[in-house]
């Protein structure tokens, strides 16, 4: 089984292309394995490659997170994927379906820029336990929820560094408020246009940026006057931008093609 090894500022990804096969050859057990960094490859998110059955998308593309469950959304991954096949294909524009729904690609001068979708911002659309204002949720700290395709928390603290990102983050993952568990943002202003982020992504652990993040924090600061719409925001592994347009919060940031490999024989038949 061959993949591909990229990652976008430092969000790595393994991405398997199955578009010759529609059901995908992806399992729980099968991406666990991959994902495990001692005995697989190791990755944050692994994203699968399948045919679209339509005409409104280029491509299906299914998430998996390091522990083997699913992920709804992955705005590094699917950057990566955007430039490994509008390059291949030549294209300037791409379609991919996910469980988000289908996501623009685009590509401006150069830069890979994928449309994440419009916000959720409705407590069942989070989807949250109970009905509250997700601008304020009624948790320690006052954190705001954002659905991007997955849930997210972002806190707002003085100071994304000194963050206690693996203690809370960890805690806050699994809060009975999020009933399908929950990305964690910590995030500070560094200027109207400009934010310092840190993230615990559910079933990875803390990553060195989060897109769909990035775009939930994006979201959460203009909702609460911090921001504009406009935002850079400094993740651990680079720079991301965001632009929270009338159709749906725009994500770009640099993408890498780190390695293709192959998955050995024995290594499958072990973990299928």
């Amino acid at each position: 089984m061959a993949f591909v090894k990229m990652h976008g500022a430092g969000n790595d990804f393994v991405i398997i292309d199955s578009m010759h096969l529609a059901g995908g050859v992806m399992t729980a057990g099968l991406a666990a394995a991959i994902g495990d960094r001692h005995r697989g490859v190791g990755f944050d998110q692994l994203a699968e490659l399948r045919p679209s059955d339509d005409d409104e998308a280029d491509l299906n593309l299914d998430f998996w997170n390091a522990d083997g469950s699913r992920a709804g959304a992955c705005g590094n991954a699917t950057r990566c994927v955007a430039q490994m096949v509008m390059a291949a294909r030549e294209l300037e524009r791409l379609r991919l379906r996910t469980a988000r729904g289908v996501l623009l690609a685009e590509n401006r001068q150069g830069r890979i820029w994928v449309n994440m979708g419009a916000p959720l911002l409705d407590w069942q659309d989070i989807p949250l336990a109970q009905a509250c204002d997700t601008g304020t949720l009624p948790m320690d700290g006052n954190p705001a929820g954002v659905g991007m395709g997955n849930p997210h928390c972002v806190f707002f603290v003085p100071d994304a560094d000194a963050a206690p990102v693996a203690e809370l983050g960890s805690k806050t993952e699994h809060h009975p408020l999020f009933p399908q568990s929950t990305n964690v943002e910590f995030a500070s202003v560094v200027a109207p246009d400009h934010l310092r982020l840190r993230v615990w992504e559910r079933g990875t652990g803390i990553t060195l940026a989060c897109g769909s993040g990035a775009c939930a924090t994006a979201v959460a600061a203009h909702q609460r006057g911090l921001t504009g719409r406009q935002v850079r925001i400094d993740a651990d592994g680079g720079q991301l931008q965001v632009d929270w347009r009338d159709d749906g919060v725009w994500l770009s940031g640099p993408v890498a093609h780190v390695f293709d490999a192959t998955l050995s024989a024995e290594f499958l038949a072990a973990h299928r």
